[in-house]
Formats: structure tokens, C-alpha cells, sequence
């Protein structure tokens, strides 16, 4: 096995012991390194960690080509660097289950991701970016504003999840809320454990200062979402699921209901503790990704005003004549400039910079590469989106790239900010129409720009792609 990945190209490395260690930051650097990287090696390069642990970095969509039957073979390592500090968090929910198990969860989970399901959650997008709103409207009141953006964008995903996935209402936009303060802390605090190698080790971190805080925090989350579940699973059996499904006539179900009415093809339904990992997922995967997302479409949008214009007379126009300033589910394909934008942001800041994988079976690549079975491949999101033999002068911001013309010349998988293939995000068509909420009725209230005298941001790809020390934009009322 060793012998195939020997062919494929190698950067220099550091030393024979150390492989490539240490040159891959989670900093602005490291993304800078990225960028080398794909210049010098157009497809792939095998990345050691060590000299006994290799790792095929991949950076173009021939290297997936084709695409059903390559991705298919490629599903989630059991790989602790990469997940596993996830899994004491999540369990076995879809980002970290694989085989049967995984199938199983994602043919029931498929259903509450539905058009019309998404569709209902439109009024709490719309109210969520409204309670931020009022408080950037409080702040700008007297004059332009500066204000760090990343924070509260957090705070309204988390709001809208808490609301779509449990029919909770915490009111974290306004006031401390234990719940959401512990899932803050834990993606922190899984961020810190890969940074520090000791901390690698079950039995040392368990004892750490860091170890005690997670597992209080971990408790805090899996107390609340069992005690919601349990709650539902009680009035459901009270009732039965004939006047269960008659109460919710003409109203919304949220996630967990879904989840507790979903069943295979022989009647078994998910467990208490499948449908608990899966609404820890949800949330996990939900806040941090498009509160990133959000992020860095408002920057992108502040630093290039005649497309922020543009946005904002699209918005303009579908909205005038109405009593009421809300996005509704039908005008979500009514914004297609706005779209194209989202679109160029994510791929110039991918939340998610790259996924691992690893392959069950002996993978064919073009130009007579094999990926040997058992190797773990990481599909560099970021390398792809910035590869200059997919994407012509991949740093400069161009929504354009997007149009309907433009993109039937591009391979399908050259944009996956959602990963791509079996396994591709579930939740993309719930961030896509929450991002076109926030991004249409933040440019209908709000003129975007960035501080007097700014450098460009620097970014941290952690578990998402985060501003450096936070994201300040300047906001005027319009």
C-alpha cells in the first residue's frame, strides 16, 4: 500500500521522523501554505504526519471523477484526530456513524429536510434576524457603528436551531442561556484538545482541567436534549400517533418531532438515544457553519459595494408594496444575484475547509494513480474552491463565476462547501434558505462597510473558518 502512495507527489518535508507535522497551522499562514500547495500540486500530494501515517490531500474534481462510484467508496474514518474528540459529544448521530447504522439514520433522516419541512421553519428565520436586528438597529441609532459581526450571527443560528430542532424558545440573543453557553464551550474546547497533543490521550485529558469542563459541558447539552425527547416520547405515547399527527394539523413540527414519528419499512422507529445524538448533531453542524458563512458574505459584501448594491435593489424590488419585511419560502428563487453571491462567499471562505475520508476499497484516480484501501484522504474544500486550474484568479471575489452560463461549463465538483457525494451535508438546503434570509433582509436594513484603514481579515480554520480576533464591519441604517 505504501508502495502506491509513494507515487503519488510529496511536498518536502520537514524531517524523516517528522513527515510534513507542524507545517500545516490552523492559521492564516496555514491557508497561505494551502494556496502553495495547490499551485505546485494541481490534483493531490500524499502529506505524511508521520513515516508511518500518510494522508492524500486532494484538490481537484477529477481526483472524485467519477463521481458516484469513487465517493462512494471513500465513508468517515474512525480516525480520533480528525472526530473522534467529537464523539463523546455527538454519539452516533450522521456526522460520525458509518456503515448500516449510518444508512439507516440517513433514509429516516432524509424526510425532515424536506422542501415543505423547510419551508415552515421560514417564520423563525425571519423572526431570529429580526431580535439581531433590533439591537444592531439600537446600536447604529445615533451614526455608523462598527460592531463585530461573527458573535451575534452565532447567536442568531443558534436561536433559530434551538427553535427548529426542540420548539424552544431561550431568548440567547438577549440573555445568558446555559444550554447554548455549553455548546459554545464545547466547540471551543475540542478546537484547544487538537492543538495539544497530551491532550490527545483519553485517560490524561479525562483528568485535565479542560478534560472536567467538557464532560460538565457535555452533560449540560445531553440533559437538555434527553429531557425534551423523553418529555415528547411520553406525550406521544399518551396520546397516540393518530391524535399526535391531528394536534399538529395546520402547525408546525419541529425536528424531534419528525424524528419520533419516523420509521423503516418493518415499523421500528429510532431510539431515544439515536434521536438525542442526532438533535446534538443537528445543532453541532447548524450554528457554527452558517453563522461562518453569514460571516464572511457580509464582509465580502462590505468590501465590494457595487455587488452589495446590486444585492440590496434585488431585495429592494421583491420586497416593495409588502406591509410586512419578511422573506417568504417562494421568494427564496427570486434572489438569484444575491444567490450567486452566497455562492462566490463559500467558496472564497468555505465554513468548512475540508473533510476526511477513508477508502474501503483500492480507488483508481486519473493518471494511473491507486489509492490503496484503508488510506485516509482528505478532500481539501479550501484547495478546491482556490485551485487556479478549476477557478481562474481564485482569490478575487466574483459572483459572476456563479451564473447559469458559467456554471455548465463547471464540473459539479468543483464547488462542495456541503462536501459531496453519499455522505454530502443534509442540512444544505436548511443553511442556503436561512443564509438568503439573513443576507436579504440585513442588506434591506442595513448598508455594509468596511473599517476606515482595514487590512484584509486574517482567517482560523478550526472547526470552521473563523475570523481571526473577530469581524468588524461598520453598519449604517438605510
Amino acid at each position: 500500500a505504501w508502495g502506491l502512495l509513494r507515487r503519488f507527489p510529496r511536498p518536502p518535508w520537514r524531517s524523516w521522523l517528522l513527515g510534513h507535522m507542524g507545517m500545516a497551522q490552523s492559521t492564516e499562514e496555514g491557508l497561505q501554505n494551502v494556496d502553495e500547495l495547490v499551485g505546485h500540486y494541481s490534483h493531490c500530494c500524499v502529506w505524511w504526519v508521520a513515516p508511518w501515517r500518510p494522508i492524500l490531500r486532494l484538490f481537484h474534481p477529477d481526483t472524485l471523477r467519477p463521481p458516484r462510484r469513487s465517493l462512494a467508496a471513500l465513508v468517515a474514518p474512525k480516525d480520533k484526530f480528525f472526530y473522534g474528540f467529537l464523539k463523546p459529544w455527538l454519539g452516533d448521530g450522521l456526522l460520525l456513524s458509518h456503515g448500516r447504522k449510518w444508512s439507516r439514520h440517513r433514509r429516516l433522516l432524509t424526510p425532515a429536510f424536506h422542501p415543505d419541512v423547510l419551508k415552515s421553519y421560514m417564520g423563525i428565520f425571519n423572526q431570529s434576524t429580526q431580535i439581531m436586528h433590533v439591537r444592531w438597529r439600537r446600536a447604529a441609532a445615533e451614526g455608523p457603528v462598527v460592531l463585530d459581526i461573527f458573535e451575534p450571527l452565532a447567536l442568531l443560528t443558534l436561536d433559530s436551531l434551538q427553535k427548529c430542532i426542540f420548539s424552544h424558545d431561550s431568548h440567547c440573543q438577549e440573555q445568558p442561556s446555559e444550554y447554548i453557553a455549553a455548546i459554545l464551550e464545547l466547540s471551543k474546547l475540542v478546537v484547544r484538545r487538537q492543538h495539544r497533543l497530551l491532550h490527545h490521550l483519553e485517560w490524561l485529558y479525562r483528568r485535565s482541567a479542560d478534560g472536567r469542563r467538557f464532560a460538565r459541558a457535555c452533560a449540560a447539552v445531553h440533559g437538555f436534549t434527553a429531557a425534551v425527547v423523553q418529555r415528547r416520547r411520553q406525550e406521544l405515547q399518551r396520546l397516540g400517533h393518530q391524535a399526535w399527527l391531528q394536534g399538529h394539523q395546520g402547525g408546525r413540527m419541529d425536528f424531534i418531532d419528525l424524528l419520533l414519528l419516523a420509521k423503516d419499512e418493518d415499523g421500528s422507529a429510532l431510539s431515544d438515544e439515536d434521536i438525542s445524538a442526532e438533535a446534538d448533531t443537528f445543532m453541532f453542524e447548524g450554528h457554527d457553519t452558517t453563522a461562518s458563512g453569514l460571516s464572511w458574505l457580509l464582509y465580502n459584501l462590505a468590501c465590494h459595494p457595487k455587488h452589495q448594491e446590486r444585492c440590496r435593489q434585488e431585495v429592494l424590488e421583491l420586497l416593495k408594496d409588502r406591509e410586512l419585511e419578511e422573506i417568504e419560502w417562494e421568494d427564496l428563487s427570486h434572489l438569484p444575484f444575491t444567490t450567486m453571491c452566497i455562492k462566490e462567499s463559500l467558496r472564497l471562505h468555505p465554513p468548512v475547509t475540508a473533510v476526511s475520508r477513508r477508502c474501503t476499497k483500492d480507488l483508481a484516480l486519473p493518471h494511473g494513480h491507486v489509492v490503496p484501501s484503508g488510506t485516509t484522504c482528505l478532500l481539501s474544500i479550501y484547495g478546491t474552491h482556490h485551485n487556479p486550474a478549476v477557478w481562474p484568479d481564485p482569490q478575487i471575489f466574483d459572483p459572476l463565476r456563479f451564473s447559469p452560463k458559467n456554471m455548465q461549463e463547471q464540473s459539479p465538483l468543483a464547488f462542495v462547501p456541503f462536501s459531496a457525494g453519499p455522505r454530502n451535508c443534509i442540512g444544505r438546503g436548511f443553511a442556503m434558505a436561512e443564509m438568503k434570509v439573513v443576507a436579504a433582509l440585513t442588506l434591506r436594513r442595513f448598508v455594509l462597510r468596511p473599517v476606515q484603514g482595514h487590512h484584509p481579515a486574517r482567517r482560523t480554520p478550526e472547526l470552521v473558518l473563523r475570523p481571526d480576533g473577530g469581524l468588524r464591519l461598520r453598519l449604517e441604517l438605510l
